[in-house]
């Protein structure tokens, strides 16, 4: 029974190619939401992104200071340029810092369960031939999904502040 369970669920050497690439790249879901968008237009204001003429560790330092100055909290940074490494990917650095206000994600995971995957929101910094990109999905997006007027005003907001981030971080000053 032991083998013919391993392989329903592939060679383990190898690995399911879904478990390596969710390992590899752990923002396919947001890729593949992306992807689904209705126009070609739509999906430039969807992902926001700025380059940033900063060394990583300043680009990144300026990035948790904008967040700590909008009054969201860093909740947590996670490390994905190990996975891309060991997969034989060249990379320099990447990370993705999940921030948000604590209280008002409890509040809005309580009364929209639905939110709960799409919280706390994340920027994905990597650098890239001398330059550091800053990327983010625009919480507006999620007004074509959740139009309840209180949320479609807190995406509006959130988007406003995610623009002010990276404008922080592409003019090097969290502080201006």
């Amino acid at each position: 029974m032991r083998n013919h369970v391993s392989t329903l669920r592939g060679d383990r050497r190898r690995g399911d190619a879904v478990t390596r690439a969710a390992r590899i790249f752990p923002l396919w879901p947001l890729v593949l939401f992306c992807a689904m968008l209705p126009a070609p237009s739509m999906a430039d204001e969807n992902l926001l992104m700025a380059r940033s003429p900063l060394e990583f560790p300043e680009a990144m330092l300026t990035l948790q200071e904008s967040i700590k100055a909008h009054e969201y909290v860093v909740a947590r940074v996670q490390r994905v340029d190990i996975g891309l490494t060991q997969a034989g990917y060249p990379s320099d650095r990447y990370r993705v810092v999940f921030y948000g206000n604590p209280q008002e994600i409890r509040l809005l995971t309580r009364e929209h369960k639905e939110l709960i995957p799409l919280l706390p929101l994340n920027f994905s910094i990597f650098a890239e031939n001398g330059e550091t990109l800053v990327v983010a999905m625009n919480p507006s997006f999620l007004s074509l999904r959740f139009t309840a007027p209180e949320l479609v005003t807190r995406f509006a907001r959130w988007e406003s502040d995610v623009r002010s981030i990276l404008a922080d971080v592409q003019r090097g000053n969290a502080l201006d």
